[in-house]
């Protein structure tokens, strides 16, 4: 009897089933017009990034982190003078992050609909526990999952023990999404398939180079080609 090489398949979720990045762009323009009578916007974004970066090790990832970035780079840009009405309205866009209604990527829900039954199909993402769950219902994709893994970072460790718990080890699963550094790199480096679909936004610290040399990399413009895909691996 021949084992079928591919059983499990994981999907990243921001900017993978879902449009994600560009609400954190808008947000963050909202955020350097509010302090735009202390620096200039180009400043304000470097002191931002800089903020985050430092705070990811303590508030992780997500829009609550962001907002307390946020926060930090508006004292540090004022020296410590920012006014209560500009942290209150800073609050508030962050909030509207929470809220803003979930618009699925194209062909997404068709894909899944195809594979669901076929594979076992999970849902590997980082970020804030109840904004995921929120994103998930409100897609309306949830049924087509078998599993929903929310996790505090995707790394080589996190998807052998996700795809061994849940399926037939990292070596008979995929790992599909537009992040090289999380979604795909480290799903290569447990063993698995790492299917790297490109988004035209994509956080800068997300980037790593493709890694165009290993024999499970593969690379598809939009995710209605994965199908064809997982059928030549057959």
């Amino acid at each position: 009897m021949t084992l079928r090489p591919l059983t499990t398949i994981g999907f990243d979720a921001d900017d993978t089933l879902w449009q994600n990045e560009q609400f954190y762009r808008l947000t963050e323009q909202l955020f350097t017009e509010l302090l735009g009578d202390y620096a200039e916007g180009e400043r304000i974004s470097e002191r931002l990034l800089e903020a985050e970066k430092r705070n990811l090790s303590q508030y992780g990832f997500g829009i609550k982190g962001f907002t307390l970035s946020m926060i930090e780079t508006a004292i540090e840009i004022t020296q410590g003078e920012v006014p209560a009405s500009v942290i209150a309205q800073i609050l508030d866009i962050g909030r509207d992050l929470l809220s803003h209604p979930v618009e699925t990527l194209p062909e997404v829900k068709e894909t899944l609909e195809a594979l669901a039954g076929r594979y076992l199909l999970v849902m590997i993402t980082k970020g804030d526990l109840f904004d995921q769950e929120r994103k998930l219902a409100q897609s309306g994709l949830g049924d087509f999952f078998d599993a929903v893994e929310i996790v505090s970072d995707k790394t080589a460790v996190t998807y052998r023990r996700i795809f061994s718990k849940l399926g037939d080890g990292p070596e008979r699963a995929m790992m599909v999404g537009n992040s090289l550094k999380s979604d795909v790199v480290p799903a290569i480096a447990a063993g698995s398939y790492g299917v790297f679909i490109p988004h035209a936004l994509t956080w800068v610290l997300e980037h790593v180079e493709e890694p165009t040399e290993a024999p499970r990399f593969r690379k598809i413009e939009h995710i209605g080609e994965l199908r064809p895909l997982i059928e030549g691996l057959s």
